[in-house]
């Protein structure tokens, strides 16, 4: 509190002019208490009804949106599935690039690491790991495993009744034909009615896995995913994954409904130096690089549930009973 200091030629006292300045702080102070409680009965009438906003301003659908454009980090309109099947390599697998005590080179598939189980906490759906590394398409449907319920069986359990999903992701083709150099092939080599008679190329084989999963699951959505470019890239293998990125649209297009592409050559970021050096270990990924792949896959079919809603308006009756 401010005292002023008055003299004896003042009309006013001192006390007198103080009482003045109390009386007016207190009427003040009511006044305040007056708005204040006036502002609360106003603020606690019914609001009147706002304009309703549009969906768009909830899902973002831009004709002109590309893939990846938009990034999600709790997998988006993945979370409409309940079970997903990942096919695929060591990159599918969570596999790490480690040394032993002799210093040579260890390769391990944690799948607890992978891309598709970060999918499977983001979601908190079921994603099963149908991959190890160094598969490939024939080996996929040749090899035996003990991801299968009865070992004798092919397809690392995928085909088994109790492993049946809503969607599959297939991510195939490095080691078919940058490791064992193996012919891509065309849709010629696919035969849908007897995949049985399927061409013994990449191409006869990744489409007789297609063939066997619609099998199973009829209404499965089937996403088929290209090889990201990689900065060390030679000008054969550049032209290898584009080959193999026309071949997986030339598939898409042969199977027509429910069949996707995850076009990464086109829309993922070029594996160059700056990239492995934040992903990479050794020539796989590290922790961190499984869990941006697993955000970009998501991102990927969040963009095409979002561009296609009507595909997948009835994708919770796949593996029912129930029609609509």
């Amino acid at each position: 509190m401010t005292f002023t200091y008055y003299s004896e030629s003042d009309n006013m006292s001192f006390n007198t002019k103080k009482s003045i300045k109390i009386i007016t702080f207190c009427m003040a102070a009511l006044l305040l208490s007056g708005t204040a409680a006036a502002a609360a009965l106003r603020y606690d009438k019914p609001r009147e009804a706002e304009p309703r906003t549009s969906i768009k301003d909830y899902i973002k659908v831009n004709e002109s949106e590309r893939p990846l454009e938009t990034l999600v980090s709790d997998g988006g309109y993945c979370g409409i599935f309940r079970t997903v099947g990942v096919i695929g390599d060591s990159l599918s697998s969570g596999e790490f690039e480690g040394t032993d005590e002799n210093g040579n080179t260890t390769w391990t598939d944690m799948y607890d690491y992978s891309w598709g189980q970060v999918m499977a906490r983001d979601t908190g759906r079921k994603v099963y790991n149908f991959s190890k590394g160094g598969l490939t398409a024939e080996g996929f449907l040749t090899w035996t495993s003990d991801m299968a319920s009865n070992p004798d069986k092919l397809g690392f359990g995928a085909f088994d009744d109790d492993k049946k999903c809503q969607a599959y992701i297939i991510a195939l083709g490095v080691n078919d034909l940058l490791v064992k150099k193996e012919r891509v092939g065309t849709t010629a080599d696919i035969n849908i009615n007897n995949p049985e008679q399927n061409a013994k190329t990449f191409a006869g084989w990744y489409g007789k896995i297609i063939s066997k999963l619609k099998a199973i699951q009829p209404e499965a959505r089937i996403f088929l995913m290209t090889m990201p470019q990689d900065g060390d890239d030679s000008e054969d293998v550049k032209n290898l994954k584009l080959e193999h990125k026309s071949l997986l649209f030339d598939m898409k297009e042969l199977f027509g409904k429910y069949t996707y592409v995850l076009d990464f050559n086109t829309y993922a970021p070029v594996h160059d130096r700056e990239f492995k050096n934040q992903y990479y270990l050794g020539n796989h990924m590290n922790p961190a690089g499984y869990v941006q792949t697993a955000r970009m896959v998501e991102s990927y079919i969040d963009y095409i549930i979002r561009h296609n809603s009507a595909d997948f308006a009835k994708v919770g009756f796949v593996g029912s009973n129930i029609k609509h």
